[in-house]
Order: structure tokens, then C-alpha cells, then sequence
């Protein structure tokens, strides 16, 4: 990695100057309100962001711990050791390491010259990555559905020793380089990225271990290429016909599969479209809404507000650098 940017990353921050100074564990206030540690998205993502990094905290062991978030580590120098899910995986200069929401997994301590960056995701990022990946099926696409549909029983990690892969490692420094840096469209650029990242990382799937289940992930994936399809005007009872399935047993399959309704998925997939209209285009807040199947402009501003945090308008500006 470019050597500005590891030393960027090299610096000690508040946290562990605190460890430093005899702080014995994490202040968990840092990383979550509630009383389990389940890292929380809103205290590592800033409002209306999706992607955001940030440098390991060394020096500490990093109790058992969730995410209600995607996040991707990728380690820049030295080693971390990570106990995933009863699995011990050990990270070296150049590997990435992807978590879903549902691994657990605690770090042994860091020294000073393990750097490791985690990226914090929200699953809805990966949305752009997905289409990248087309139609056929893979680990990394089989992955990713879990990581959309907060499924549990999909792998829960993916391990890719890449170290000697040049366009791999390219990748991630361009996409950190970005996120470090203001420049117009770095949130597309980002997810563009991403999906380069994802195509390049399903050649080499002979470098990957993964914490693997497998559960009827066929009928997802249908699911979800439906309303990739369909997100303006695409009913269950469309889809019902189109799987030769019962509408009502559909409904609590898709339920209990995602742990959300085909309205929840459906609303997810147009909020989605309408972010990326309002970063890559100029059209109207106005037509974007009917654009993406809602007539009512005043709902379709309220249920964007209640998504990303802030209003379209907001997230143009705050997003895109014209």
C-alpha cells in the first residue's frame, strides 16, 4: 500500500492513547449504547453515509462481538488473529477478511505496527456489486445475498489470501484512497469498485476459506432478482405467478428467510435506486420519486428521511460534488 496512506493510517488515535495510558479493555461506550456488544452502525457511520473506514484499535484484546453492519477488514501490514465463530483466523499483510452481521468474533491484541482498516457497510452498499456479478451464482454472490437479507444461515465470513494479486490489492487502495479523500462521485466510485473487487475476488476462490451454511438459497436469489427487475411496479402476486408458488406461502417464506416482508425488500431496492439517481444524475427529486414507483412525492420524502437520515435534497449535497 501507497506508504502516505500507511502512514496516514499509522497514527495513534485517542482510543489508544487511552490504552496506552493503562485503559485495560475497549470503552465500549465508543461502539454501541446497548448492554451486549453488538457494534453499532450509527456510532461508526456517519448520517447518510454507507461506506466509511476506519484504523483497527491496537493494543487491546477486542472482546466477543456482532455487528448490525457489514464489515470488511483488510490488513496493510503485520497480523491479526481473529476466533470467528469457534474458527481461528489468522490475517496477513494483503488478505481481506469479509463479516456478515451475523459472525461473532473476538481479536486478540494488536501491536503497533499490525495495521488493519475496517470498512463499515451497510448492506445496501453492496447493491451496485451484486448487478456487477450478473446471474451466475457464486460464493461471493451467494455472500452477498446473505449480507442483503441478513440471513443467518449463509457464510458468515469469507477469508481471501490475496496478498500477491496486483489488481486486487490496487483495488483496495483505490477504494480507501477515496474514502480518505474528497472528490466528486466518491460514492460510486466507491460501489464501482467494490464490484471490480467482488469480479476480480470470484478468479481467485481457490485462495478463500469461509465459515459456510447453506439454506434454500435458490428461492432467495429469485426473490431478489425479481425486485432487481421489477422495484417500480413488482407485486408479490406478479412473483407468486412468476415462481409458480402460493402468495401466502411465499410470504412467510420470504419472511422467514430475510426476517422482512416483500414490501420491506421492494421499498429497500427503490430507496436504493433513488440514491444512486440522486448521485449520478440531475433529474428532480420530484420525477426521481415517480421514477422509482412512488406518485407521492410528500411519502416518498418521508420514508427517504426515515431511511438514510436525511432528506433527498440533503443527500444530494452532502453526497455528490458537483
Amino acid at each position: 500500500m501507497n506508504e502516505e496512506l500507511v502512514k496516514q493510517l499509522s497514527v495513534i488515535t485517542e482510543e489508544e492513547k487511552e490504552i496506552l495510558a493503562g485503559r485495560s479493555e475497549i470503552d465500549r461506550s465508543r461502539y454501541t449504547e446497548g448492554t451486549r456488544l453488538v457494534v453499532d452502525s450509527k456510532k461508526m457511520l456517519d448520517t447518510g453515509k454507507l461506506i466509511q473506514i476506519r484504523p483497527h484499535t491496537r493494543f487491546v484484546h477486542f472482546p466477543k462481538h456482532k455487528h448490525n453492519y457489514i464489515e470488511v477488514i483488510y490488513m496493510c501490514q503485520g497480523q491479526t488473529v481473529h476466533l470467528i465463530d469457534d474458527n481461528r483466523v489468522t490475517l496477513k499483510a494483503g488478505e481481506l477478511l469479509f463479516l456478515n452481521q451475523n459472525a461473532e468474533q473476538e481479536i486478540l491484541p494488536a501491536g503497533e505496527k499490525d495495521l488493519a482498516i475496517n470498512f463499515i457497510i451497510l448492506p445496501e452498499f453492496f447493491d451496485v456489486a451484486f448487478r456487477m456479478l450478473g446471474e451466475n451464482e457464486n460464493l461471493i454472490r451467494d455472500f452477498l445475498v446473505g449480507c442483503l437479507c441478513g440471513d443467518k444461515h449463509y457464510d458468515n465470513y469469507l477469508h481471501f489470501q490475496v496478498a500477491d494479486v496486483l489488481p486486487i490489492q490496487n483495488l483496495v487502495e483505490n477504494m480507501v484512497w477515496t474514502i480518505l479523500h474528497d472528490q466528486p462521485n466518491k460514492q460510486t466510485i466507491n460501489q464501482t469498485i467494490m464490484g471490480l473487487l467482488f469480479m476480480q475476488l470470484s478468479n481467485h476462490t481457490e485462495r478463500l476459506e469461509k465459515g459456510s451454511q447453506s439454506f434454500e438459497q435458490n428461492l432467495i436469489l429469485q426473490v431478489l432478482r425479481y425486485i432487481d427487475g421489477n422495484y417500480r411496479d413488482g407485486q408479490l402476486s406478479d412473483l407468486s405467478k412468476v415462481m409458480g408458488y402460493d402468495i401466502y406461502w411465499l410470504s412467510r417464506m420470504i419472511k422467514r428467510l430475510t426476517g422482512r416482508n416483500y414490501k420491506d425488500l421492494l421499498q429497500i431496492k427503490r430507496l436504493n435506486q433513488a440514491a444512486y439517481l440522486l448521485l449520478n444524475t440531475r433529474v428532480a427529486v420530484s420525477d426521481i420519486s415517480i421514477a422509482i414507483g412512488y406518485d407521492n412525492t410528500s411519502y416518498f420524502h418521508r420514508i427517504f428521511r426515515e431511511y438514510y437520515g436525511v432528506s433527498p435534497k440533503e443527500y444530494r449535497k452532502a453526497n455528490k460534488i458537483m
